[in-house]
């Protein structure tokens, strides 16, 4: 019989596999995952979708994998969104206080993150989230609550993450498409983030990079709120077909070559030691030196290395960003990747790997489960800044109840 407690799911829907999780929810906030589930689809690219129906199939295959593990229905989810079309920005915006005796109200903390809010974006764009930053009384940055404070003049600074409105309308298709409504949508790079990122980190200043199949996410962080968020188009399928092209090999066989002897680092590979290496067309096989095959991946490695700290730095001096690179996502499991990142960037790395749930976690304790798990934390209700929870703009809340009205009466997993 199904289990009748309340119950949190999340789908990251990826370029090269779909991933889902259902956690049981207890008391004090606690998240414990009793079920998970995993599908490899080609029904994406990059991100983006470009096969609704075998995105669809993915889904199912994924969400009942899952089901069967937790032994409960899956109704609703929290889904990621990610991809190189989302576009986001700060926007900083002033208001004047209007009590008398100037004191800071809620009403003039509302006016001025509405002020910050309201920014002009390309039509056939959306706001997906508003994360609050930082607020500026009369000149002095760096208040997180100015509720309560004496002043004249009150900014609020936001970061703002805008999406195409055909990339939620096709994201909701294929879930609701595969039978789950969907009750929240976060920025990836955010809900990973949540998931392996230390509250001290984030105020040291920090630079995520969420390594998928088709991109890169990051995430920056400074001062203990998100700084900026970008999205790369280079990721592990990149590095596969480096191998593919340079070896002469299958693509699927390049990926497992990758997986199964590969390495960021030449030196890591043993000189004197070979691999059979399938040739193209169904062929007999041919040795190659896997320190041959590290230096292919090492070339690949350092070019999306310098690409993303180059867009993380853009705007942030380096210098600022004291806690370094946290990498996570399935490329990030490549050996030797941490030592290349602080070989090419000279400041700390580390793998990322989920925290703060309980439960079935050492099923769920690799790079590649960051984003998945991030969701859960986020849909929990936890802020995923702690400056502020991002919120959704109407337009999006208004197409989130649709979905959850066309699909479900309540449901016992959401």
């Amino acid at each position: 019989m199904p289990k009748t407690s309340p119950y949190l799911v999340s789908l990251d829907i990826g370029s090269s596999k779909v991933c889902a999780l259902i956690a049981e929810t207890g008391s004090e906030g606690r998240v414990d995952v009793v079920g998970k589930g995993i599908a490899t689809h080609k029904g994406t690219r990059k991100g983006a979708i470009i096969d609704v129906p075998a995105t669809i199939e993915a889904i199912k295959r994924a969400t009942e994998e899952a089901e069967i593990m937790a032994g409960v229905q899956i109704e609703r989810a929290v889904v990621g969104v990610a991809g190189p079309v989302v576009r986001s920005f700060n926007s900083r915006q002033v208001v004047a206080v209007a009590a008398r005796n100037r004191e800071i109200s809620r009403d003039d903390i509302g006016r001025a993150l509405d002020a910050a809010r309201s920014c002009p974006i390309p039509s056939d764009y959306e706001i997906l989230a508003v994360l609050q930053r930082q607020f500026v009384v009369d000149g002095q940055d760096g208040v997180a609550d100015p509720l309560g404070m004496v002043g004249s003049r009150l900014e609020a600074d936001v970061h703002v993450v805008t999406v195409p409105v055909a990339t939620t309308q096709n994201l909701l298709k294929c879930v609701n498409g595969a039978g789950v409504a969907v009750t929240e949508m976060v920025l990836e790079p955010l809900a990973a983030s949540e998931a392996v990122l230390t509250p001290d980190e984030k105020d040291h200043g920090v630079v995520l990079a969420d390594i998928g199949g088709g991109t890169t996410e990051i995430a920056v962080w400074r001062q203990g709120a998100l700084a900026h968020t970008a999205v790369i188009p280079i990721g592990g399928d990149l590095f596969t077909s480096d191998l593919a092209v340079l070896l002469k090999t299958p693509v699927p066989d390049a990926e497992r070559l990758k997986k199964k002897y590969g390495a960021a680092v030449a030196g890591l590979a043993p000189a004197e030691e070979t691999v059979d290496v399938p040739r193209t067309g169904g062929r007999e096989v041919h040795p190659v030196a896997r320190s041959y095959m590290a230096e292919i991946l090492e070339a690949r490695a350092r070019e999306l290395l310098e690409v993303l700290w180059r867009e993380a730095t853009t705007d942030i001096p380096p210098q600022e960003l004291r806690a370094g690179l946290v990498l996570t996502g399935g490329g990030a499991a490549l050996d030797g990747m941490t030592d290349e990142a602080e070989q090419v960037l000279g400041v700390p790395v580390r793998i990322g790997t989920p925290r703060g749930l309980g439960g079935l976690v050492d099923v769920i304790n690799g790079p590649e489960w960051a984003c998945v798990a991030g969701l859960l934390l986020v849909g929990r209700g936890g802020a995923a800044s702690p400056k502020g929870r991002p919120a959704a703009p109407a337009g999006l809340l208004s197409k989130l109840k649709n979905s959850l009205g066309r699909m479900f009466t309540p449901a016992s997993a959401i």
